[in-house]
């Protein structure tokens, strides 16, 4: 058996592998357009008879091979890349449901993917039932109904840093025919591979560390391959019956174990057009190769802050799974032993206004819509990222009306914890 590469090695040496002559790093394959010789070859590629390029809106070779290095990391089957984390998470659940169909969902997700759970899935004739991460298996299995097709979790939460119980959702999941979708954005497969717990698909918004310096958006979905689709065939006709816009292809059959990335990619790609950039693509690139020492420096930095908080008088509670005293230190232990992100949320005494008053007082930690990236920042959740939700849905999502999310960069320990300091004393 060939021995399987470790992350680090996947992170710098994965996706790209150049034949002789060919440029070491990754090129930008800058091109919409691909030339072939004879109207026959252009035909079977249209036919999926034969794998190619033909149009840079389908697939484009930098951002395969990005996709296939993510996809490795994460143990999967096939990967592909999008033009947002958003655009990853509405693929990874349109690519199964259509109009009548129903979706469980963690309710503490990102702000985002609620308001697209919530409010455009609905219009679309999709409904999602949010449950509570944290109830029991058989409260959380009431929420399923005979049109349910996925359920779908983060693996930590934005902004409420819970952790999932993966494999209790993929328990649920599974007893319910359907699949385990997780975002894995926070963790990073360098802490985290859901697939190993039982996830059958994961998202990621690549904009976050993978990328890790704040130059690019973009997002991935990676396939573990795992999910039998034939097995609930009436359940996912998309997957295991004839697509008529591909002259009857049955994907399940022509593709195995690649069908559900192959369906995403040659019709909601070729519909819809969410593709990454292959600039994007490239850049991203360039973050992976240093992910793996990047996450656990974001990790050290953020346990290191988050104990400063919990001692600090004016500051009113600190959420972080790895505090040993955190509602998650539990799971945290268990699905993520060597860290788990460089984001942490906390509330200062006296409220929502002592909160705004310390983040504009923060000189090099900057207010900023970003999380994830090598650079401290700070965000007030009910002020900006969450604004649209009601008082109520902002419990719900774990988002308190003090909560400042924190998400803690690569710099100097010393450096951050002075700031930090200085801001609360004007607090």
């Amino acid at each position: 058996m060939e021995k399987k590469n470790k992350q680090g090695t996947i992170c710098v040496q994965g996706g790209w592998k150049p034949k002789n002559g060919e440029p070491r790093v990754l090129p930008i394959y800058q091109s919409t357009t691909y030339k072939y010789e004879t109207s026959e070859q252009m035909a079977r590629l249209f036919d999926l008879e034969e794998a190619g390029y033909f149009y840079t809106r389908l697939q484009n070779p930098t951002n395969d091979c990005v996709a296939a290095k993510i996809a490795e990391l994460e143990g999967g089957t096939s990967a592909m890349l999008t033009s947002s984390g958003q655009a990853a998470s509405f693929f990874a659940i349109f690519n199964i449901c259509s109009a009548g169909d129903h979706v469980v969902s963690a309710a503490t997700i990102y702000g985002g993917t609620f308001n697209l759970f919530e409010v455009t899935f609905k219009k679309m004739g999709i409904e999602v039932t949010f449950v509570d991460q944290d109830a029991s298996e058989e409260e959380i299995e009431k929420a399923f109904r005979p049109t349910t097709k996925a359920l779908f979790g983060e693996t930590i939460a934005n902004p409420a840093i819970s952790v999932l119980d993966i494999e209790k959702f993929a328990r649920i999941a599974h007893r319910q025919g359907v699949p385990l979708i997780v975002d894995n954005t926070f963790p990073t497969p360098i802490n985290c591979r859901p697939f190993e717990w039982g996830a059958d698909i994961v998202t990621h918004s690549t904009t976050k560390y993978m990328d890790g310096h704040a130059t690019a958006v973009g997002g991935a979905i990676v396939d573990s391959g795992n999910f039998d689709w034939d097995k609930y065939k009436d359940k996912y006709p998309g997957l295991t019956t004839p697509d008529d816009s591909y002259h009857g292809v049955t994907y399940t059959e022509r593709f195995g174990k690649n069908a559900y990335i192959t369906k995403a990619t040659v019709q909601l790609m070729r519909d819809l057009g969410s593709i990454q950039s292959p600039q994007n693509a490239f850049l991203l690139n360039l973050g992976l190769e240093t992910l793996h020492l990047r996450v656990p420096r974001h990790c050290e930095n953020a346990l290191k802050v988050a104990q400063y908080l919990e001692k600090h008088p004016k500051v009113s509670w600190v959420n972080y799974c790895g505090l040993p005293d955190n509602k998650y230190y539990e799971l945290a232990q268990k699905y993520l032993p060597n860290g788990s992100c460089g984001v942490l949320s906390f509330g200062i005494k006296g409220g929502r206004e002592n909160s705004i008053r310390f983040m504009d007082s923060l000189k090099f930690v900057a207010i900023v819509t970003h999380v994830a990236d090598a650079r401290s920042c700070v965000l007030h959740p009910a002020s900006h990222t969450h604004r649209q939700l009601t008082d109520q849905q902002l419990i719900e999502a774990g988002v308190a009306p003090d909560l400042i999310r924190f998400s803690v960069g690569i710099e100097d320990i010393e450096d951050i914890i002075t700031d930090v300091e200085q801001a609360l004393e004007k607090a």
